[in-house]
């Protein structure tokens, strides 16, 4: 039986010492036909083991509906780096955190009122138990012990930073052991001593994350376990992004001076990121460290890291590699051949079909007293679409949407009214009622819920009530739109843009390779390209482009829909063969 444990200051692997030199490539951020080439460069820039996350939402993204194929096939991803050498290390704790939708928690959650996340809270563990029933025996087998690639796995995640419910904690390790999980285990948490104090269990090996003043942060975690390896669970060499802000860079330079010092340490450590990848779809997260706060993630999850968005190495990769040689006899680079990019120039928008007419083609509308948050209608991510009336006469008064999550248009009898965004408090909107009353529209976007910190339980939708002036609202009849068929749409011709809509146009193509279509012109919204959704769009920036991998595309027609919140001053898009990540 193969084992993977610690004795004092060293890893062993079958009895032999052994320092891990590890990369998060996370499968559900990259698509499959990608796998193996960004595994081939991880381990040619001499590391040998990948470590990834496992996102629960991902995975049931309904209750008891389980889901392992395509980019959610993490049995194939690990059997693909164990066929390349390469150890896995596997963190399938409930919470990822990632700068992933919710932390990879499920959405569903949250349709109970009463849940109470990551704690001894019995409902919520009996969802963590049912879920790891179909999870881990997956896993079982890859194991080490089974003489797969996996060597260690995590309990929870950085769960120090969040409280210090060791019941809990103790529970996930013993839910892990009694289905077979005979692996190490262990924790990861930040170099602090409240992090460590929370998030630490007996039995477990802890680690740290960090990005400098290495040798500070394993001092403190000696202070805690005196007699084990030093391990950076998290070595954040890059960062990510928030719509509205400059994109994050971290010189290659001074990455490589942090890990020299860590392997000058003796330390194992595995770099966050080594390839990011991309937030597809609804998928990115946001931080909300306070009550008024909210900052929602791009699409890119570039991360500034060792392979780009596309997968292409930096001068960080090559900076990191030549440290590792001083350390290991690395020998030549051999590096898969790149994969082919393209600019496919130029693509015209075609049709177009307003949302407001086609609510009844592509949703069932349902009627409600108050308007209801998205969970307790049974959606996850996406739009949602309330109606009321408000009879008149009336005079001047303010229309609060109470506790917004997270940004509305308003229309009044189909004209926009205004946009509320949950950050901006100072923002009013106000309007009379003329005589014969006024219909009142809010298209709600859920732009990611909270992945990290305190206000984690973020309802999406109108969560509290619609009110003008004093008065609530009520008689709603609301839309759903998780825009995940959009087969039912009805196309016209280009004409005016009165309300949201989608625009749709053909992108042929002679040779499928990876390009970046860019929206300039464009205002917000999303894309999707033969009804897979590439993600967000936002002309604040700092993301241009949206990544499309060559994989999506198929020879001849090619189908792409926009749904565009506001209006372009350019019906057409443009392909490129390189990214744009701006300022």
């Amino acid at each position: 039986m193969t084992t993977f444990n610690y004795s004092g200051s060293s890893f062993y692997y079958n009895d032999q010492p052994i320092r891990l030199l590890s990369g998060a490539i996370h499968y559900f951020r990259t698509v499959p036909e990608h796998w193996q080439d960004r595994l081939a460069k991880l381990k040619a820039c001499g590391l040998n083991t990948v470590e990834t996350y496992v996102p629960w939402n991902l995975h049931e993204p309904k209750k008891g509906q389980f889901h392992f194929e395509g980019m959610a096939n993490i049995v194939r991803f690990i059997e693909l780096a164990g066929e390349l050498g390469l150890h896995v290390i596997v963190r399938p704790a409930p919470y990822i955190c990632a700068e992933w939708e919710f932390g990879g928690l499920p959405s569903w959650l949250l349709a109970d009122s009463d849940m109470r996340l990551r704690c001894y809270h019995q409902p919520f563990l009996d969802h963590v138990d049912a879920y790891y029933d179909v999870l881990l025996p997956k896993l079982k087998p890859l194991l080490c012990t089974n003489g797969g690639p996996i060597i260690a796995m995590q309990i929870e995640n950085e769960y120090g930073s969040y409280s210090n419910d060791k019941r809990y904690l103790n529970h996930q390790k013993e839910s892990m052991i009694a289905r077979g999980m005979d692996v190490l285990l262990f924790t990861s948490d930040g170099p602090e001593d409240a992090m460590l104090q929370g998030g630490m269990i007996d039995g477990v090996l802890a680690t740290v994350n960090f990005g400098s003043r290495a040798a500070e942060a394993f001092e403190k975690l000696k202070e805690y376990q005196p007699d084990a390896p030093f391990m950076c669970m998290e070595y954040w060499n890059g960062w990510f992004d928030h719509w509205h802000e400059e994109h994050h860079t971290r010189p290659a330079e001074d990455v490589a001076y942090v890990l020299d010092e860590m392997l000058s340490l003796n330390a194992s450590v595995n770099f966050y990121m080594f390839h990011g990848g991309t937030n597809f779809g609804f998928f990115n997260g946001a931080n909300g460290h306070t009550v008024d706060s909210y900052e929602p993630t791009v699409t890119s999850y570039d991360y500034d890291a060792l392979l780009n968005e596309a997968g292409e190495p930096t001068a960080k990769y090559y900076a990191v590699r030549d440290v590792i040689s001083k350390y290991v006899d690395l020998g030549e680079c051999e590096l898969p051949a790149p994969i082919a990019k393209k600019a496919y120039g130029r693509v015209e928008m075609t049709e177009q079909a307003s949302l407001t007419a086609n609510l009844d083609n592509i949703s069932t509308p349902i009627y409600t007293a108050y308007p209801e948050t998205m969970e307790k209608l049974g959606q996850d991510y996406g739009f949602i679409h309330y109606q009321t009336f408000i009879s008149g006469p009336r005079p001047k008064e303010e229309f609060f949407l109470q506790d917004l999550h997270d940004r509305a248009q308003v229309f009044l009898n189909g004209k926009l009214a205004g946009i509320v965004d949950r950050t901006d408090t100072k923002a009013k909107l106000e309007f009379e009622v003329p005589a014969d009353g006024v219909q009142v529209t809010v298209l709600v976007e859920n732009l990611g819920r909270v992945n990290y910190g305190p206000y984690m339980k973020d309802r999406k939708g109108i969560t509290e009530g619609a009110r003008y002036g004093r008065q609530f609202l009520s008689d709603w009849k609301t839309y759903t739109l998780p825009l995940t068929d959009l087969s039912g749409l009805q196309f016209g011709g280009i004409s005016e843009q009165l309300d949201p809509s989608f625009f749709r146009g053909t992108l042929v193509v002679d040779e499928p390779c990876d390009t970046f279509i860019s929206l300039e012109g464009w205002t917000k919204g999303v894309v999707f390209i033969n009804g897979f959704n590439l993600g967000r769009y936002w002309n604040m920036g700092p993301q241009n482009r949206l990544y499309v991998p060559g994989p999506l595309l198929q020879l001849g027609d090619n189908e792409i829909v926009i749904f565009e919140l506001h209006g372009t001053s350019d019906h057409a898009v443009t392909f490129w063969d390189q990214p744009d990540l701006g300022s």
